[in-house]
């Protein structure tokens, strides 16, 4: 491994275009990479592309970073090579809808059709989104991933709203990557069983010490511990 002065040589000399500099600090961080890749396996796109995507991420961070920052090069270089992961798989359509979305989307269309034949019109976006509990946006990024017949173009069915589509209501927010963690993240929680989803629900929604949640439980503030611990991993492992 490249001590942080050795790296910092090697970047002023690949700034300069010195290719050995490049390779070095390619090989040199190839376990960094490799670390990153795996969380992106298993979907959509082969391990030698993640790690050539990863790789010109690390290059990008190369010619960004700044010794000035005060931070080491690998910390600087993470969200970098991650980006650029990101950005592949968003543009080339590579991201998988999840299970989650899927049967949101599905129940969503269920409502739709449900609401349609009763009232005659289809629902609003704003009745969608109260129904399914979630924000308009996040309910207009669902529909659009199964292509629901919902269009986000339509206009109000109030007379004094003809001018201003549905889409001019929502959010101005594009994040599809903050939306999906979202939608994958409730899933988790509710696939959980009860005791263990009221532990996380408590200590991350309500903000309670792990014993103020025991006393809730009934349980040792070390078993809440080792229940948490256990479940926060296994949705690390999950989400990816």
């Amino acid at each position: 491994m490249l001590s942080d002065e050795q790296t910092i040589e090697y970047i002023r000399a690949a700034k300069q275009g010195d290719s050995a500099a490049k390779e070095a600090l390619l090989e040199q961080n190839t376990s960094l990479l490799k670390s990153i890749v795996k969380r992106y396996l298993g979907k959509g796109v082969e391990f030698d592309d993640l790690f050539q995507l990863a790789g010109m991420g690390l290059l990008k961070a190369v010619y960004g970073f700044d010794e000035s920052f005060g931070v080491k090069f690998s910390t600087y270089a993470v969200p970098m090579i991650a980006g650029e992961i990101k950005r592949f798989m968003r543009d080339d359509g590579s991201v998988k809808v999840s299970r989650a979305i899927k049967l949101a989307a599905k129940n969503m269309n269920a409502f739709i059709e449900d609401y349609s034949s009763r009232c005659g019109h289809p629902p609003t976006v704003k009745e969608i989104a109260e129904k399914f509990n979630m924000e308009e946006s996040e309910a207009v990024f669902v529909m659009g991933s199964s292509r629901m017949p919902v269009s986000i173009y339509e206009q109000s069915d109030y007379k004094d709203d003809k001018s201003r589509e549905l889409l001019d209501k929502l959010p101005a927010v594009d994040n599809q990557d903050e939306l999906i963690e979202k939608m994958q993240l409730k899933s988790a929680i509710e696939c959980l069983p009860e005791r263990e989803r009221k532990i996380i629900m408590l200590r991350y929604f309500r903000d309670m010490t792990q014993s103020e949640v025991a006393e809730v439980i009934g349980v040792s503030q070390v078993q809440i511990s080792r229940i948490e611990s256990r479940i926060v991993s296994e949705m690390k492992e999950k989400l990816g």
